[in-house]
């Protein structure tokens, strides 16, 4: 069950180059022990012994770390082509240079060829399964939002749901018929109607039915024009990133699946264009949403929390254990915590700062938010239950998530996250980008593990 191919890793290489890896100090001392002409040619190299430095020769690769994925991922980017190996690594340390390799070798290449690609010997120490899932992941997460929107629409996003379910022995049903999209799902109906490729709503179901209920939802809006609120040319640019919360979702039931964890997983994800046409929701429109609460819309570019809210109250109606929704919400949350950390909400508050130390452990961070009950009344509506939008520019990210709260009772995880890398660093190459997707799995696998 493979979600890549792409994967820059190989069985064996009677070739292959060793990597050495020292940490700073070790280095210090490594190069007082070599001679004269060794000396000078590091010094050519501008090599000084600083975290992330990469010395390359005919016969090994020296790379200086301090164990953080990052200095590990400034190996292979420093690398032109060649196969290696990591030689005297401890266990802990080959784990994170393994996942390190994987990040730091992704190329988004459909259109154009690059370089050659480093490849790694598979550690025999390393269970591959686990973590080549794990890399099959990201890398998925990637490519599904790498795509351009010609070729990710909503009738392409659930094809490829529809083979992912098959290779997992999963149930799925694409809810296409317009008539019954817009009775039972009617915000996500609203929004999608303008596109010429028409919204859907997929819905994934795999495990047994005895075990907790999880359901992950992800926003599934393959480009996002802002419909008539339209949004300016520069602002548009990314917008094939905003299905990044569906990409998400498929990638973590990926590596629930893969693990068999023990739970009765369903995965929902409303699939829509937001676009402009004669038949696009206008502001001031009113709608009735799958929960029965009326809808004003009081800016057509906040059409995320609407197609969610319609997902989130068919989540609640079965009583989960738990759900979480992935998505690319507000601008707001990168105001607040930056286009490197995905902003975190619940109403359950004592998830929060575990989740926000295991990303920080994980170097997958995830910042907490609040939904701050007093702000409610500014999404108050004259003439509806609520209105999708605030009536300041003030707590963009927290009036999104409080808008979504009123379409959910059962225990929620909220991540609104960037999914792009708008700058490459070493293991994270400019575009699409998994964000948290580690985090989330770590603690889905620590708060099941118990049913095992």
């Amino acid at each position: 069950m493979q979600l890549s191919t792409k994967l820059t890793f190989v069985d064996f290489d009677s070739q292959a180059l060793p990597i050495m890896c020292l940490t700073p100090a070790e280095f210090q001392t490594w190069i007082l022990e070599q001679d004269e002409e060794t000396q000078n040619w590091v010094a050519r190299m501008g090599v000084v012994g600083k975290a992330g430095d990469v010395l390359v020769s005919s016969s090994e690769v020296i790379a200086i770390v301090e164990h953080a994925l990052a200095h590990f991922a400034a190996i292979p980017e420093k690398l032109k082509g060649g196969t290696y190996y990591f030689e005297g690594l401890e266990e802990n340390l080959l784990e994170v240079a393994v996942l390190a390799w994987g990040m730091a070798t992704y190329r988004y290449q459909e259109f154009k060829t690059g370089a050659p690609v480093p490849k790694l010997v598979w550690p025999e120490d390393i269970d591959r399964g686990a973590f080549q899932a794990l890399i099959e992941s990201i890398t998925f997460v990637r490519d599904m939002i790498n795509q351009p929107a010609n070729l990710m629409n909503p009738q392409t996003l659930a094809q490829k749901s529809e083979d992912l379910a098959k290779s997992w022995g999963a149930e799925i049903e694409i809810l296409k018929d317009q008539d019954r999209l817009q009775k039972e799902y009617p915000l996500v109906h609203a929004v999608g109607k303008a596109s010429a490729t028409p919204p859907c709503l997929i819905d994934v179901r795999w495990g047994n039915p005895a075990h907790p209920k999880l359901t992950l939802i992800g926003k599934g809006v393959t480009f996002d024009s802002g419909g008539l609120d339209l949004k300016s040319s520069s602002n548009m640019l990314l917008m094939k990133k905003d299905m990044g919360g569906a990409a998400h979702v498929l990638a973590l039931a990926h590596l629930i699946i893969h693990h068999k964890l023990p739970v009765r997983l369903r995965v929902l994800i409303p699939a829509v264009e937001n676009a402009v046409s004669g038949t696009a929701i206008r502001p001031g429109d009113i709608f009735k949403s799958r929960k029965g609460l009326t809808v004003e819309i009081g800016n057509t570019d906040a059409e995320g929390r609407l197609i969610l809210a319609d997902a989130l109250a068919e989540a609640d109606s079965e009583n989960p254990d738990l759900v979480i929704d992935f998505a690319t919400l507000t601008g707001a949350a990168r105001i607040a915590v930056g286009t490197e950390i995905g902003a975190l909400f619940s109403n359950q508050k004592d998830l929060l700062w575990p989740l926000q130390e295991l990303g920080d452990q994980l170097e997958d961070p995830l910042w907490p938010l609040p939904l701050w009950s007093g702000y409610e009344s500014m999404i108050a509506s004259k003439f509806a239950d609520v209105n999708n939008v605030g009536t300041s520019s003030y707590a963009g990210a927290t009036l999104a998530a409080l808008f979504m709260k009123k379409f959910i009772e059962a225990p929620w995880i909220h991540i609104d996250m960037m999914a792009w890398n708008i700058t490459a660093k070493p293991g994270k190459p400019e575009g699409g980008e998994a964000m948290g997707l580690r985090t989330i799995f770590a603690y889905l696998m620590s708060r099941y593990s118990v049913l095992n």
